[in-house]
């Protein structure tokens, strides 16, 4: 009766909850409706597809860059390059998107324009056009009117020759531009005489010399402020992008003691017999173990987590550790367990193999149309013939020759290596060469004739080698370990975020790895690669410095991160800059102090106010300035040269420290005619400034990327 009337209670209570559920109906509609609508909103606008930027990745003065063209150009660079990650397609296309827009406004400013001859020219460069059969006329020449034609016959093909005519249209400006680069630089008949001079005009001098190093650094110190002031005087060199400064724990996914007992005491219950029962005939039967199985391979593919592997193997290519026990096994005998990486191991000898593996030498002798890109001379098939002969017969009479045989004839880059091709298997050479060494003995010299040429052979060694069948099973954390780990985490990350990081992993004796800067577009975390997630989460506008997180890794464990130090962009950051910084601004200071002591009318007067020598220096050049046991001084060399014969020069600021110089003589160098061979050596110098050019309009363009916020 009781439970009767508790049961009518209950659904009074549920049935009054339903009615005011349908009273508020409309309500609930609304509010849920709202949350829905609020939650797409913020999730468009954080993945930058709502707002006043959400066309653009990013603008290179005041040009802006479609997001639409951006993605689909790093879709088509991800689906063409293998291996590579969405954001090593994203940097490579931005580069080329900044790198475009950058060299399209220099094209603009100068005037550059290209025709449709000049478009075609590069089009027909490109071998899949120049080279298409469908676009030669009779005389095997690319014919422009048939390419035209072509798409005017296959229309759904049009926008993609539109595209390459585009990039072929800036190709071509780019090469005009390039060429005008070049011709720009040019080195003149004074810069080649100012070389010339340079390397052979030859000072001596006395000098004086207080280097620095004689100044304690305690008697200098350098304020944050003069060093920021410095780098605002050189705030091109001293220019730095926003970044993040983290440090983090790992805690690893790693089996534990018990866990590796375990599958070493799987592993090994397999080595003997076991009884197991048997339902469809209700009584136990005896399973044979490894040593015993009548049929080994079925054994390893039904026990192994690595499949049975019929390869010989040599000695040299088992595990070191157990090496000499494995290679020794007789026919039938089991060795184990053993570790092997990450693997416990039994193996079974299967048998040995005599001469399985092989090594080699030879001398490639190759003609005009066989594939070999490194031929040292032309020739025609007999007249390689013909030097094969000579060479095989050279080597057969001295044998010990055949190194200097190989690395001054053969076409093989392991000439080099003087013919030296290392071992290898059965079936890893041509036929032809295969079937000389593995038939033949050690020492036995002679040619063969395969696809590349004519081989020279030199077998130098062979190699025994054993069959095992190997049952491997990997050493993995268990089920427990894994959920141990977990918690180990997850209360580390909270206790974290309440607490201090460093007491914290104190505490459960880990070890803070050293702190890690990541710049916005960076993929790799420390020397863990594509940890995007990580570099993205220290990046957020909610992420504040001391936030801590845990990310999962692959292959990794879990790694517990915090945000240290937020830099913004500007001025690179004081604790870092001081290290390049500090230094230079030490020795000024350390400058006036020694200067205020070199006083005196005399070399051997200075010296001795000084507590100093003099020393001499003899022979220098401009070229090669260097003063012995201190380094390269130019400055002081340079005053050497221009101060005149016997007089005494004002105190000069060096590399290393502080000189005063006395010169006793300047012999100049004879007078020449011409000076082209040291023009020749300046212009090939400047053979690579048109590569400066990009990185040089970089360093004045105003550029602004918009990458993270469309999640690159």
């Amino acid at each position: 009766m009781y439970f009767r009337r508790l049961n009518l209670k209950l659904t009074t209570i549920k049935m009054a909850v339903l009615q005011k559920i349908r009273q508020r109906s409309l309500l609930l509609i609304l509010v849920i409706g709202f949350s829905l609508l609020a939650f797409i909103v913020q999730d468009l606008y954080n993945n930058g597809n709502f707002g006043a930027n959400s066309k653009y990745i990013g603008t290179v003065n005041g040009k802006d860059i479609s997001f639409e063209d951006f993605r689909i150009k790093v879709s088509n660079v991800e689906k063409s390059g293998q291996g590579t990650t969405a954001t090593q397609a994203a940097n490579r296309v931005w580069d080329q998107e900044v790198s475009i827009a950058l060299l399209t406004a220099e094209f603009d400013k100068l005037g550059i324009r290209v025709g449709k001859k000049h478009i075609y020219e590069v089009l027909k460069s490109d071998q899949n056009i120049g080279q298409n059969q469908l676009f030669l006329n009779a005389a095997g020449k690319f014919d422009e009117k048939k390419f035209e034609e072509y798409f005017k016959a296959n229309p759904e093909q049009a926008q993609m020759i539109k595209d390459r005519e585009k990039d072929s249209e800036l190709n071509a400006k780019f090469q005009i531009y390039n060429s005008l680069v070049k011709a720009a630089t040019y080195t003149t008949e004074a810069e080649g005489k100012y070389k010339y001079e340079s390397e052979t005009n030859k000072a001596s001098f006395d000098y004086v010399s207080v280097l620095f190093s004689t100044v304690k650094d305690s008697e200098v110190k350098i304020s944050d402020d003069e060093i920021t002031a410095f780098m605002k005087e050189n705030e091109k060199k001293y220019k730095a992008e926003e970044s993040r400064e983290l440090e983090y724990v790992t805690i690893e996914d790693k089996a534990s003691v018990e866990d590796e007992a375990e599958v070493k005491t799987n592993i090994t219950s397999l080595l003997s017999g076991r009884v197991v029962y048997n339902n469809a005939a209700s009584k136990n039967d005896t399973l044979a173990g490894f040593k015993a199985t009548a049929n080994t391979i079925e054994f390893v593919n039904e026990n192994s987590d690595v499949p049975y592997d019929s390869t010989y193997v040599a000695k040299k290519d088992l595990p070191a550790e157990s090496a000499e026990q494995l290679f020794n096994l007789a026919y039938g005998d089991v060795y184990g367990p053993y570790l092997k990486g990450n693997y416990y191991c039994i193996s079974k000898s299967l048998g040995r193999k005599a001469g399985a593996n092989a090594k080699a030498s030879h001398v490639l002798i190759s003609w005009e149309g066989t594939q070999v890109p490194n031929k040292k001379e032309k020739r025609t098939k007999e007249q390689a013939k013909a030097k094969a002969d000579l060479i095989l017969a050279q080597a057969q009479a001295n044998p010990s020759s055949f190194m200097m045989l190989a690395l001054m004839n053969s076409d093989d880059s392991s000439s080099q290596q003087g013919g030296d091709l290392g071992y290898f298997g059965p079936g890893q050479m041509v036929k032809p060469f295969n079937d000389f060494v593995f038939s033949n003995p050690i020492g036995k010299i002679g040619m063969v004739e395969t696809a590349f040429g004519y081989h020279i052979i030199n077998i130098t060694d062979k190699q025994d080698a054993v069959r095992l069948a190997t049952i491997a099973q990997k050493i993995e954390p268990s089920e427990s370990t894994v959920n141990a780990t977990f918690n180990k985490a997850v209360k580390f990350e909270i206790d974290a975020n309440e607490k201090d990081f460093e007491k914290v992993a104190k505490e459960a004796k880990l070890k803070i790895n050293p702190s890690v800067k990541v710049k916005v577009m960076d993929e790799g975390f420390g020397s863990i690669a594509n940890q995007r997630q990580i570099v993205h989460w220290a990046f957020e506008k909610d992420t504040k410095v001391g936030d801590v997180k845990r990310f999962e890794v692959t292959n990794v464990g879990n790694i517990i991160v915090k945000l240290k130090k937020v830099n913004e962009a500007g001025l690179t950051p004081l604790d870092e800059a001081r290290i390049a910084i500090e230094p230079i601004l030490k020795n000024k200071k350390k400058a006036a102090k020694i200067k205020a002591k070199m006083t005196g009318t005399s070399l051997e007067a200075i010296a001795k106010a000084n507590g100093s020598t003099v020393q001499k220096a003899l022979d220098l050049t401009m070229a090669n300035p260097t003063l012995q046991g201190v380094g390269a001084e130019p400055k002081v060399v340079g005053v050497a040269f221009g101060i005149g014969v016997n007089k005494i020069s004002t105190p000069i600021e060096g590399v290393s420290g502080i000189y005063v110089v006395k010169t006793s003589a300047v012999l100049k160098a004879p007078v020449l005619k011409n000076h082209t061979d040291f023009v020749a050596k300046l212009k090939s110098q400047t053979s690579s400034y048109s590569n400066r050019v990009i990185p040089a309009l970089k360093v004045d363009a105003k550029i602004e990327d918009n990458r993270p916020q469309f999640n690159y």
